[in-house]
C-alpha cells in the first residue's frame, strides 16, 4: 500500500475474520475482475501466490491457509461510488502476526491517493466557472461519498444484515490506526457503541496503546482504564488534519532513537502524547461522562451537530445541481480542485455526516482533510458534557 493513501481499518474477532475478509473482497471487486493474493506466515516459511484468479478462489485459497500467525495480501480492481475503476490492497492479519506488529487485523487502501482526491474534475459549464467554493463543494462531496461507500464495504458489506462480523472501524488519511476522534470517518456495528470513539482515542492519546490492538475491548473494560488515569488528567487532541500530521512526525521520530522508542510492540510511545499549540483539550473526566450518557441522547446530540456551516449551505444547492448537470451530458470544463483555495474551504466548511445504517450501525465521516474532533467536540457542548 502506498504512503499518504487513506486507509480503511476494520475490527473483528479472529474467529470471524475471514468471513470479513470475504465478505468484503466480494462487494469491493468490480463485476467481472480477477484479484492477486499472496498468503505467508510466521509459523512456516511457505508463501503461496496466486495471480489473476477469480474472487471465489481467492477466498477459498485464504480459507483455507488461514491460522493465527497468517498475513494476506490481495489486490483487485474496485469501483467507486463515483463511478472510477481504481486499484486497491486488502490485507487481513490472525492475531499471532497482528501481536508483532498491529497495524489492522483487516486493512484495505488503494494504491495511488490520487485516486480518492483527484486533482481536476470535470464540471458542467455555468455560473460555477471560476467559482473556487462551488467547485470545493463538488470534490468534497464526490471524495466523501467514495469514503462513506467504502468504510461501509469493507466494515458493512451487508449492511442490513443484523448478522455483524465487524464490530468497528476507521478510514484515517495518515496510515496508522490512531485516535477515532482524529479519523475522518468512524464505524460502529452497534450505534449504542459510538462511545467508543473517545474511549479509544483516550488510551490511544494517554497511554500510548496502537488502536488496532485496542479496538475490540468492551466498554466497560475501556472505562476501567480510563478511570484509572489520575483525576483531572488532560491529552491535547488534533482539530485538524495538519496537526494530526505533526503528532505523527513527533511520533516517528521518537520511535527511531533508542532512549525514546516505545518499550511495548503494541504502543505508539511511553507515555501520554505531548500537546502542541493548535490541539484542544480531552480530559478525563469528559470521556467518562461520555460513557455515562445514554447512547441515544449522544446520538442526537452528534446529529444536531452535523449542521452544515452557512458557507457550505451557500453553495450546496448549486454544486448539486451542478453535479446533476454533468451527469446529464451538458459542456463542462477541466477545473482544479487541488489548489490551495480549494484545500482551504473544504477544511474549514465540509459537512459531517451521521448516518445511521439499518442494520442498527452508525457511520460518522467528514472528509479526510477535516477529522471527527469538531463534530464531537459540538456534540458534548450540546450535551453541557463541554464548556
Amino acid at each position: 500500500m502506498s504512503d499518504g493513501s487513506p486507509y480503511f481499518y476494520a475490527w473483528c474477532d479472529e474467529a470471524d475474520r475471514v468471513d470479513a475478509f470475504a465478505a468484503a473482497m466480494s462487494v469491493l471487486v468490480a463485476r467481472g475482475a480477477t484479484c492477486n493474493v499472496d498468503i505467508q506466515s510466521i509459523d512456516h516459511p511457505d508463501v503461496a501466490w496466486r495471480r489473476s484468479i477469480p474472487i471465489d478462489e481467492a477466498i477459498a485459497a485464504v480459507r483455507t491457509a488461514f491460522s493465527s500467525g497468517t498475513y494476506v495480501f490481495a489486490s483487485l480492481p474496485v469501483m467507486l461510488s463515483s463511478g472510477s475503476i481504481v486499484r486497491f490492497a486488502v490485507v487481513c492479519n490472525g492475531d499471532d502476526y497482528e501481536r508483532r506488529g498491529p497495524s489492522g487485523p483487516l486493512c484495505a487502501s488503494p494504491f495511488d491517493r490520487r485516486d480518492l482526491f483527484p486533482w481536476s474534475l470535470k464540471i458542467a459549464i455555468g455560473g460555477s466557472i471560476g467559482g473556487v467554493e462551488i467547485e470545493a463543494a463538488i470534490a468534497s462531496m464526490h471524495v466523501l461519498q467514495d469514503i462513506e461507500d467504502l468504510l461501509i464495504r469493507v466494515c458493512a458489506p451487508e449492511a442490513h444484515v443484523r448478522v455483524k462480523c465487524v464490530k468497528t472501524g476507521a478510514c484515517v488519511d495518515v496510515g496508522d490506526w490512531g485516535a477515532p476522534a482524529e479519523a475522518c470517518a468512524t464505524y460502529h456495528a452497534d450505534a449504542a457503541s459510538v462511545a467508543r470513539d473517545l474511549a479509544l482515542s483516550w488510551v490511544h492519546l494517554y497511554e500510548g496503546d496502537k488502536t488496532a490492538l485496542t479496538a475490540g475491548m468492551s466498554l466497560e473494560l475501556l472505562r476501567t482504564r480510563i478511570d484509572a488515569a489520575p483525576h483531572g488528567a488532560c491529552v491535547g487532541i488534533a482539530s485538524d488534519i495538519d496537526l494530526v500530521r505533526q503528532h505523527m512526525r513527533v511520533d516517528w521520530a521518537t520511535a527511531a532513537s533508542r532512549e525514546t522508542r516505545p518499550t511495548r510492540v503494541d504502543a505508539v510511545r511511553r507515555r501520554a502524547r505531548a500537546p502542541i499549540e493548535g490541539d484542544a483539550k480531552l480530559t478525563r473526566e469528559t470521556v467518562l461522562k461520555v460513557l455515562d450518557t445514554p447512547p441515544s441522547l449522544l446520538l442526537d446530540a452528534l446529529e444536531a451537530s452535523a449542521v452544515p456551516d452557512d458557507d457550505w449551505r451557500s453553495v450546496e444547492s448549486t454544486a448539486r445541481e451542478t453535479i446533476a448537470a454533468t451527469k446529464d451530458g451538458a459542456p463542462t470544463y477541466e477545473a482544479d480542485v487541488a489548489s490551495r483555495k480549494h484545500v482551504q474551504f473544504i477544511k474549514r466548511h465540509s459537512p459531517f455526516h451521521v448516518r445511521r445504517l439499518p442494520s442498527g450501525g452508525v457511520v460518522l465521516a467528514t472528509h479526510p482533510y477535516r477529522t471527527l474532533w469538531p463534530l464531537w467536540a459540538d456534540a458534548l457542548f450540546v450535551l453541557g458534557i463541554m464548556t
